[in-house]
């Protein structure tokens, strides 16, 4: 803006002159004609991201499972029968990105005949997914194209009860609060619902998928589809599990009770007792997963306890126990630690 009085006059633009960002090339041929070229390069704007869709029938723990890619061009450019392929794996870039997606060439956003609209392939360290048919993204749109489907996959549903409470003390340095009577005795009630299936050729699926956001659905009575909970997952190689929470269980409560506490500061042991109640008001028995973090010390001993366990990391154990309709089961625990 210009605020001296008058009109200023400018000399006019040069016919070479560039109004807005352009890329120019010069190429060297070996012969005078047409010839072809092909031009690369990397460039913002243009993102992916994976969403699958599960669905259980009314009775069981079978899934259907259909996976979307949603691709968003904000490129500022429009791509007109473009091939698409689209890289998943963590790529590492200076300015990072969560997804990368990589467009050369000249392709439908839906497959009409009976081959798969998307293939993959192990390309470098990670995974390719090459769209069958050319699609037109234009520039501020977002498209959708199925990639995987899969069909009466075995899954089943896990019940884990976390009962320690330790959220106030998130940043505690371990001996501050190693000797606190009260450290770790709020007690959480929720019991966790995960639902765990196998990505394999057996269970009808064995496609590396990439990271996103699953969904769970159970039809009712009627034949609605109901929605029971979401949660994400990272990319996920093939005969590998997946696992991920889909909320509290209305029917289960977890009760965790300190009972004994005795220490020798001078000694450097700690005892501790605990009562893990857990109450199932379902129709039907559940197995529910008591987890336990033995977490004033790393070295520890279990010197009585009411059922077996399974030492799963340096400092967690799992109880796993049967709890019948209508009923409460209880587990009981005392830890020596040494320091």
């Amino acid at each position: 803006m210009f605020r001296l009085p008058g009109q200023p006059l400018f000399p006019a633009l040069p016919d070479d002159s560039i109004l807005k960002p352009t890329l120019t090339w010069q190429l060297k041929s070996p012969r005078s004609g047409p010839v072809e070229a092909e031009l690369g390069y990397i460039t913002g704007g243009m993102s992916w991201h994976a969403d699958y869709n599960l669905v259980a029938p009314e009775n069981g723990n079978s899934l259907d499972l259909v996976g979307w890619v949603t691709m968003d061009n904000q490129t500022g450019k429009s791509f007109h029968d473009a091939k698409i392929k689209l890289m998943a794996g963590d790529v590492n870039k200076i300015q990072p990105q969560n997804y990368q997606m990589a467009m050369a060439g000249n392709g439908v956003m839906r497959d009409m005949s009976s081959a798969p609209p998307v293939s993959e392939k192990s390309f470098d360290e990670y995974h390719l997914y090459t769209l069958e048919r050319t699609a037109t993204l234009l520039d501020r749109e977002t498209k959708q194209v199925e990639f995987v489907r899969g069909a009466g996959i075995p899954s089943h549903t896990v019940y884990i009860y976390d009962g320690a409470k330790l959220d106030r003390y998130a940043g505690w340095n371990w001996e501050a609060v190693r000797s606190q009577s009260d450290y770790g005795t709020e007690s959480n009630p929720k019991v966790l619902v995960m639902r765990e299936f196998f990505n394999s050729e057996s269970n009808h699926l064995g496609m590396p998928l990439p990271k996103g956001r699953l969904r769970f659905y159970r039809r009712d009575a009627d034949g609605q589809m109901e929605f029971t909970g979401e949660n994400e997952i990272d990319h996920t190689p093939r005969d590998e599990r997946i696992r991920v929470a889909t909320g509290n269980a209305f029917d289960l409560v977890g009760e965790r009770v300190r009972g004994d506490f005795r220490e020798s500061v001078n000694d450097h042991w700690i005892d501790e007792s605990f009562v893990i109640k857990l109450r199932n008001h379902k129709k039907e028995p559940v197995e529910i997963r008591a987890v336990e973090h033995l977490y004033r010390w790393n070295t520890w001993n279990i010197t009585a306890k009411s059922d077996d366990f399974t030492k799963t990391d340096a400092q967690t154990v799992e109880f796993r126990v049967t709890v019948a309709p209508d009923a409460e089961r209880q587990v009981t625990y005392t830890v020596h630690y040494t320091w």
